[in-house]
């Protein structure tokens, strides 16, 4: 498996690849690859957190983007990157590539200088990459959302300490 940034080229292979990948997901609006278009056009994007993984045959597999996004508690704005969405093929799931790719996304993240990473996923899926629930460093939503589904790691020691408050997503998410 090989990860590569995603390339303007690449946009409509991403575009049924994500869509494929939700097409049969019960938790999902089925909207997805919408939102990643809309992200790619906004000023919360970052290209070289746009991921692509392809198999040696050049097959895309899967993709992942991670966008700016912000914890705010009224007099303070700290920035952070949401990681929404991880989309792997159905054929290419349950092989790890959703798991290299949200490490590989992490170290870059790192390089690029940013500390944290927030989300909303499966509470059995994330833990095991470092992630825990948002609450235990005093981070929340601006909705409703069962405690374990909302995470956050530090990508740096203490990347989230006296970070408090609640996460603002782009415009583009459709969350006020």
């Amino acid at each position: 498996m090989t990860i590569r940034q995603e390339e303007e080229k690449d946009y409509q292979k991403v575009f049924q690849l994500i869509e494929e990948a939700f097409r049969e997901m019960e938790h999902s609006d089925h909207q997805e690859h919408f939102l990643v278009e809309k992200l790619r056009k906004s000023e919360a994007f970052i290209p070289e957190l746009s991921l692509i993984a392809e198999d040696e045959n050049g097959n895309m597999a899967g993709h992942i983007l991670f966008t700016k996004l912000k914890i705010e508690n009224g007099s303070e704005t700290f920035e952070s990157l949401a990681l929404a969405p991880v989309s792997v093929k159905p054929e290419f799931q349950n092989k790890g590539i959703g798991g290299q790719l949200i490490l590989y996304g992490h170290q870059i993240a790192k390089e690029l200088g940013y500390d944290s990473v927030i989300l909303i996923g499966h509470e059995n899926y994330y833990p095991r990459f470092g992630y825990e629930k948002t609450s235990n460093f005093g981070i929340s939503f601006p909705f409703e959302i069962p405690e374990e589904n909302g995470m956050a790691i530090e990508l740096v020691k203490d990347g989230l300490k006296n970070k408090k408050g609640i996460v603002k997503y782009p415009k583009e998410f459709g969350i006020d």
